[in-house]
């Protein structure tokens, strides 16, 4: 399928994506397929969150947090001392 686009830009902007061959159909159609890449991983990413959001229970606080990731850290240390 083919399609044409036209858009106005400013000068600048041309003279640059065409010194760097964006505005050729294999590039633009490039930009494009990483754009729609990049939405799509927003909405997972988006979707798990809100997954999470809904899940019951309060959020640890930063202090918890941190309590955890020093423990795992202590934790993980001690497993490799053992190796």
């Amino acid at each position: 399928m083919s399609v044409t686009i036209q858009l106005d830009l400013p000068d600048a902007l041309v003279k640059e994506a065409r010194s760097n061959g964006l505005l050729e159909s294999a590039s633009v159609g490039e930009l494009l397929m990483a754009e729609l890449r990049r939405r799509r991983a927003a909405a997972t990413l988006n979707s798990v969150l809100e997954g999470i959001r809904g899940q019951p229970g309060t959020a640890l606080s930063p202090e918890e947090v941190n309590a955890e990731v020093k423990a795992a850290r202590k934790e993980r240390r001690v497993r490799e001392a053992r190796r």
